[in-house]
């Protein structure tokens, strides 16, 4: 099998005598395993019909709340078929990303301590990227053997989550993750769209029941019914969405700088879950002041595997100032410095997200009389009540 690194180009013509069938799809499951994929199955590169279907659906009760993503362009992205020229079948490989505990660093506040930010498991270590790797292994397989082959992961191309669905990794759980029989929903979800012949999975049957354990841990209430997350609500997107974080949503979202786990956290099947080593660092959390007082460009550095929008660091900041509104401390010098300074920024959002900070930890001697922008006279003219533990 040629190496990672020497991965075969797409050959321009698929060879009439390239393998395909049940053999040759235990063969490159051989691949996968070794690869460090987890499971893999096979959908076919048909269009997603359904999953258009309830994209559209979603779009047209309001749900989408401004995402892109797959929402985007949903013509390509539920068509696996127009992604790669004579494509005939989706290798769908996923990758644990339930890092054992004892891997893992403190992530929350504590009393007397530098005040923390979380951030979500997913993103706790690179995971895409090892995804990616293992998915290109089985593509230079596939291309060593005469067809064509390519790689998506984390970039929007294809609902990845509905062909693993088709697959057969696992089903939807009410949450809208994918559950993976006997692991839950700790996985990252890749694909090689491929011109190789080969058998397609049976969607796995629902294995939720009755059990609805997810929807009244949503801390949002994001999950209005089975399978539907309300993109107004839900506090991963609210993270990434650029202008004023919702003002209802702000205690809710606490410390959480990036993600969010609840629903996934408190499913019975993740619960029974078998947690996987990992050899390089793993960041579960920031230090907030400390991130606060680095300059744009090195708030981008450090958050570098995060989405942000327009890879503005704007958005980090402002998060970062909700998040010490909810756990910083008053009589803490640096949470004072950090939200004087960033009541004096000079963009209004930032200004405005610290004037909230403030009034929540009772800083009020730091808010300004007035401001000169809209967004900033909004905020002080409806100061939120001190914080409850304060």
């Amino acid at each position: 099998m040629p190496s990672a690194d020497r991965i075969p180009k797409n050959p321009k013509t698929v060879s009439a005598s390239a393998p395909g069938g049940p053999a040759y799809l235990q063969e490159l499951r051989h691949v996968a395993t070794a690869a460090g994929l987890d499971r893999i199955g096979v959908a076919p590169a048909a269009p997603l019909a359904r999953a258009r279907e309830q994209m559209a659906s979603r779009v047209s009760a309001g749900l989408v709340n401004g995402m892109k993503f797959t929402y985007h362009k949903p013509e390509r992205s539920t068509d696996p078929s127009a992604l790669v020229p004579d494509a005939r079948s989706v290798i769908v490989g996923v990758r644990s990303y339930d890092i054992a505990p004892a891997d893992a660093g403190a992530d929350v506040s504590v009393a007397g301590a530098a005040p923390r930010a979380r951030i979500a498991r997913y993103a706790w270590v690179d995971h895409y990227a090892d995804l990616k790797t293992s998915l290109k292994q089985v593509a230079a397989r596939l291309r060593a053997d005469g067809h064509r082959a390519v790689v998506f992961a984390d970039d929007n191309s294809i609902v990845d989550r509905e062909v693993a669905w088709l697959a057969g990794i696992g089903w939807y759980g009410k949450n809208a993750n994918i559950l993976v029989p006997g692991a839950g929903s700790f996985f990252v979800i890749g694909c090689v769209v491929t011109t190789a012949d080969l058998p397609v999975g049976e969607p796995v049957e629902d294995g939720c029941g009755t059990c609805v354990r997810c929807i009244p841990a949503c801390p949002t209430g994001a999950i209005p019914e089975p399978g539907v997350i309300d993109a107004n609500r839900c506090l991963s997107w609210l993270l990434q969405k650029p202008g004023v974080f919702p003002a209802e949503f702000r205690e809710a979202l606490h410390d959480r700088i990036y993600g969010c786990d609840d629903c996934q956290t408190a499913c019975p099947f993740t619960r029974r879950r078998a947690p996987v080593a990992v050899t390089g660092p793993v960041e579960t959390g920031v230090d907030i002041i400390e991130l606060l007082s680095c300059d744009d460009a090195t708030v981008m550095e450090r958050v570098d595997r995060w989405y942000v929008h327009d890879r503005d660091a704007t958005w980090v900041r402002r998060n970062l100032i909700v998040n010490l509104g909810n756990v910083g401390h008053p009589s803490d010098p640096a949470v004072v410095d950090a939200l004087r300074t960033a009541l004096a920024d000079h963009r209004a959002v930032i200004r405005a997200h610290a004037v909230w900070a403030a009034a929540r930890t009772g800083l009020h001697g730091l808010l300004p009389a007035d401001d000169p922008d809209p967004m900033v006279r909004d905020e002080l003219s409806r100061l939120p009540a001190l914080r409850g533990d304060l």
